[in-house]
This record gives structure tokens, C-alpha cells and sequence, in this order.
């Protein structure tokens, strides 16, 4: 997904989570299992080894030097780079830290919202990259926001270490995402009926939970009227007259990969997510000495 950075406040551009830390936002699912992210960082190994001499002084002890310059120059950074601009044209009483977006389905928080702009922060080493599911994420918070609570006009990313601030205005982030939908209510309809009837992170696996899951995404598909994209629903532009199917090469070349999925009319049926593959249950004092796959002769 191509984007441009900006040092300003007032840049355009997306970027990647990765890396070392950050205060980032995540969309979580209701039915998720509880778990310790960082169980067996250096952190939590002192903390259980000796809970009890675990003091500030030990704490103050674990770091190491590089890390701590940093957390130090994110910080400043933070102090005199683009945030710096964007606070002073803002209020704190137009400020929401950690949003949050209650459904009945799925708990999510990010960042921060200000005067119109989700902002979501990154602390990667690779600002010139933006993984799938950060994009996704970006546009789960917006359409999470049904009730219109935050007014977002504008989504960003704040790279923390490189000092990067990059926007978008709506209409253009779901312009970049290829989405057929672009009216934000309509979206947030669909979004919404989506959750409602599939649950977060239940993989369907009796064939008449598949079949209802099928039955709702064809339900839920957009349907280009003609003259409009087959692909990404938007009006086609003419051409000497004649009809076209797609509006550009890129949705021509991205239509067959999708028909091949079911995502498109004409393909197999909706492909839906594998069960997962149950954990291999050993016996007591039992040793795993070898993973290697060998195909029967």
C-alpha cells in the first residue's frame, strides 16, 4: 500500500508496528484467552525469581544502557518533532486518550483521539514499511466508532522513533485500502452486522455454522451497479464510449486473485479459516526431539 511521510503535523501518509516496545492500541476480542505477553522477558524472570528483593534499585539495574538512549531519544522526539506542532493548535479538552470502543461483540482502545484525528503510535525500526494487519487496524477503530463519538475525519500513525507523523483523510485511507465501500454510515452498518454474526474468534467448524458464515459475507457483499467497478465498486471513468469492467489495471490484476478466494462473483464459495490444529497432548516427562515432517513413501 503505497504512502507518504511527513514530518509535519499535517502530513500525509501509514507505517509498521514492529520492533521494541510502544505504547500501541489493539483491537481485542471479547473471547480471547487471557494471556502474559512478556512472561519470560528479564523483567519477568527476575520478578519471579525473588519477589521479595525485587526492589526500584533491581528494577533500575535491568536495562541495558543502549535501551534505556532509547527510550530517551523517543522522548525527545516526541517533545520537539511533529507532536509538538499538533499540540499547539490543540486544546486538551479536545483530547481522548486511549479511546475506547464499546460493542457488544469486541472491546478495542487506541492511541489517542484529537479534534477529529485517530492517532495510533508505532515504535518500529522499519518506518518505511505498513504490515496488513496495522492497516486493518487503523480502519477497525473507524468503523468501530458507530456512534460517530470521535468525529474522525482523518486517521494517522506517529512512528515514534523516527519521528514521523503521517495522515490520511478518511476518504482517502479507504481510497488506499481499495474498499467498495466508501460511505462511512453504510460501512459501519455492514461492519457492525458482521460482528453480530460471526463471533470474534470462533472458527465456524459444524458445516451449517460454515453455511451460515457464507450466507451473511454474500448478504453483506457490495454489488457494482453498471458502470462501476466490479472490484472496488467505484464509477468507471469512460472510455471512448464503451463499458468498462474495472476502473484500473490494478483492480483488473487484483479481480482474478480475488475470484480464485470466493471473494468475488464467479469464484468458488467464501473461503473460510482453517480449524486450528489441536496441541499434541504428551504424557507426562515426555520430550519432543525431533519436528521433521516425513511424507509416507
Amino acid at each position: 500500500m503505497p504512502w507518504r511521510q511527513s514530518r509535519s503535523a499535517t502530513g500525509r501518509g501509514p507505517g509498521d508496528r514492529s520492533g521494541q516496545g510502544g505504547n500501541n492500541g489493539s483491537i481485542s476480542a471479547h473471547k480471547s484467552s487471557s494471556t502474559i505477553g512478556f512472561a519470560y522477558t528479564p523483567l519477568a524472570v527476575t520478578a519471579r525469581e525473588d519477589p521479595a528483593a525485587f526492589t526500584l534499585e533491581r528494577l533500575l539495574q535491568l536495562p541495558h544502557p543502549d535501551m534505556v538512549a532509547d527510550v530517551v531519544a523517543q522522548l525527545h522526539a516526541a517533545a520537539d518533532g511533529p507532536l509538538a506542532a499538533l499540540r499547539s493548535r490543540t486544546r486538551p479538552k479536545h483530547c481522548t486518550p486511549g479511546p475506547t470502543f464499546a460493542t457488544s461483540r469486541i472491546s478495542a482502545d487506541a492511541d489517542l483521539a484529537v479534534d477529529g484525528l485517530l492517532l495510533d503510535f508505532k515504535s518500529t525500526r522499519h518506518p518505511r514499511t505498513l504490515r496488513q494487519t496495522e492497516a486493518w487496524q487503523l480502519a477497525g477503530y473507524l468503523l468501530l466508532d458507530t456512534a460517530d463519538q470521535y468525529r474522525i475525519d482523518t486517521l494517522g500513525l506517529y512512528l515514534t522513533r523516527s519521528g514521523t507523523l503521517a495522515t490520511w483523510p478518511v476518504e482517502e485511507y479507504l481510497e488506499l485500502l481499495g474498499a467498495c465501500r466508501r460511505d462511512l454510515a453504510a460501512f459501519r452498518a455492514a461492519f457492525t452486522e458482521l460482528l453480530e454474526g460471526c463471533t470474534a474468534d470462533d472458527v465456524p467448524y459444524k458445516p451449517e455454522e460454515q453455511d451460515q458464515v457464507r450466507l451473511l459475507l454474500q448478504r453483506l457483499a457490495p454489488v457494482a451497479e453498471p458502470g462501476h467497478c466490479t472490484l472496488c465498486t467505484q464509477r468507471c471513468p469512460d472510455f471512448a464510449g464503451r463499458p468498462r469492467e474495472f476502473c484500473s489495471p490494478w483492480c483488473r490484476s487484483r479481480a482474478h486473485v480475488l475470484r480464485a478466494k470466493g471473494l468475488l462473483p464467479g469464484g468458488p464459495a467464501p473461503l473460510l479459516p482453517r480449524p486450528r490444529t489441536p496441541r499434541l497432548k504428551l504424557p507426562d516427562g515426555a520430550t519432543i526431539v525431533d519436528l521433521t515432517v516425513r511424507p509416507p513413501r
